[in-house]
This record gives C-alpha cells, structure tokens and sequence, in this order.
C-alpha cells in the first residue's frame, strides 16, 4: 500500500525561507502520518507570481534551494514533489516540477508544455518533452504541471508510457472549479490513473486560488478532495493493474476488469490516419 500525501497551502511570494519552512512542516505531518510521498502546489517555494519571478527571482539561488527541499525529504523519510522555475543553458526560463525520493535523490523532473495566459507567456518559455515514468515505491509514476492536465494528450503520454499515478503541481484560480472537479477525474478516468492535484489556497500577488485540490480514482471517483483554505490531504492509493500480455493494451496495461477498457481497445493506427 501507498499512502499520498498533497499539500494545499497559500504561500509568500519570494520568500524562500518562509515557504520551504511550510513544506517542511507538512512533509514532517506527512511523515508521521506513514505517507510515502508529499505532492506541493505549482511553484510554491517561490510563490506563484510569473511577472515577479521573472523581474526580481535570481535563479543563482536555485541549486540551494533545490538542496534544502532534498534535504527535508530526506530528514523526514518521504519522498516530495516540488515546483520551481528553471533557466535551461540556452537561456529559457521554464516552470519545472521535481520528484525526490525519500533519500532526497532525484527520481524525475518535468517542463511544463502548456502555459497558461499572458503572464504565463511573457515570464516563461513552453517546454516539448512528453512526461516520463520512474518507479515510485512499486508504482509506476509521472509528472506533468496545472494546464497540462487539461490537455487529454499530456496524461494520456504518461498512461502509454506505463504510468499508473499522475502528480499534478498546479496554481488554479478562483472560477475554475470544473477543472478538478470535471477534467481531473476525466484524466483519471480516460486513462485508468490516479491523479493528484495539488493546489494553492488564499491571494498571492493579487491571485485569488480556489484550492479544491483533488486526488482522483483510475474510475473518476474522487478519492480526497479539499476546500478553500490550506489542508493535507491523504489518499492510498489504488493497486496498479498487471500488465498485459498482447493488444494495444500491452504498453500501458490492462484496465481493471471492472472498468472500461480505454487503453486496451484505443486505435492508434486508425487515430493517426485521420491526422489526429
């Protein structure tokens, strides 16, 4: 058994300190309560603010803090997902997403594809690499970031590379309760994965978030769900299902049989005919 752990939280939007000070006191609750893995909001030990972080955040700081959160990973023995802007040698700044195992060693790390509205587009550049897959404590997991989720192709790239759990960092606004409540467990659904959503709570530099962070079943149940304001939410995880032997299904694995199996019975070849 897996227990998930996800923190809602409102953070200070550039103090570092303050914010890894959070994490830090969720992943210890996370810890005690026998979770394996803590998953945090989009870009939380910075706050979420795309035009700030590109005028004032210097990204020298970034392999400090990248050690500080590694390191409470590891004082607390849970693996920990964590968000933070990134320049790639080329100069693009890119908002990423960073999987640590409870060693404070990194398993995986992602780029967000699709960003989100102006600010989003002016402050950071849309990376391409589809999610990859790493084991996590026997289940196969992957990562992608807020607006990705909202794409069917982005978690559905992680379900055919074999995922079983999908961790989603996200910063979502008020007015917006159809996405985790709506399109998250269709991601869940669809792709026969359990998808963590973590969100932010409160106003940070004149953003107002909903919270409502979710935790949804490979069957579109929700597993946990959150109000507005700050809580860790926990949810064990279902079993990942074995993997089947021929079909289409084989390179992601066969649904439940209580399930509709969307995997196994996809049609790639005719999909591609039709320049999809």
């Amino acid at each position: 058994m897996v227990l998930l752990a996800l923190m809602q939280a409102n953070a200070a939007v550039l103090d570092v300190e303050a914010n890894c000070a959070a994490v830090d006191e969720a992943a210890g609750k996370a810890a005690a309560a026998g979770a394996h893995v803590l998953l945090t909001p989009e870009l939380f030990p910075v706050g979420y603010a795309p035009r700030t972080i590109r005028a004032e955040f210097d990204p020298a700081t970034l392999p400090a803090i990248r050690r500080t959160l590694a390191g409470l990973a590891a004082r607390h023995g849970i693996a920990l997902v964590y968000s933070l802007p990134a320049v790639t040698p080329e100069g693009a700044w890119q908002i990423t997403a960073t999987l640590v195992d409870e060693r404070g060693t990194e398993l995986l790390s992602y780029a967000k594809v699709q960003l989100f509205g102006a600010e989003e587009r002016n402050a950071f550049s849309p990376a391409d690499a589809a999610p990859a897959v790493v084991d996590l404590h026997g289940v196969p997991t992957s990562l992608v970031i807020c607006y990705d989720v909202e794409f069917p192709e982005t978690v559905r790239a992680a379900a055919v590379r074999g995922a079983r759990l999908v961790l989603v960092p996200t910063a979502l606004s008020e007015g917006f309760e159809a996405v985790p409540q709506l399109l998250v467990r269709a991601r869940a659904l669809e792709n026969q994965v359990t998808v963590a959503y973590a969100n932010h709570s409160g106003t940070e530099d004149d953003c107002d978030f909903l919270g409502g962070s979710v935790i949804a079943a490979p069957d579109g149940s929700l597993l946990a769900a959150a109000g507005a304001g700050p809580e860790l939410l926990f949810a064990e995880l279902p079993e990942p299902a074995a993997p089947a032997e021929a079909g289409e299904g084989a390179e992601a694995g066969e649904a439940p049989e209580t399930a509709v199996a969307y995997l196994a019975d996809r049609r790639s070849e005719t999909y591609r005919s039709w320049g999809a």
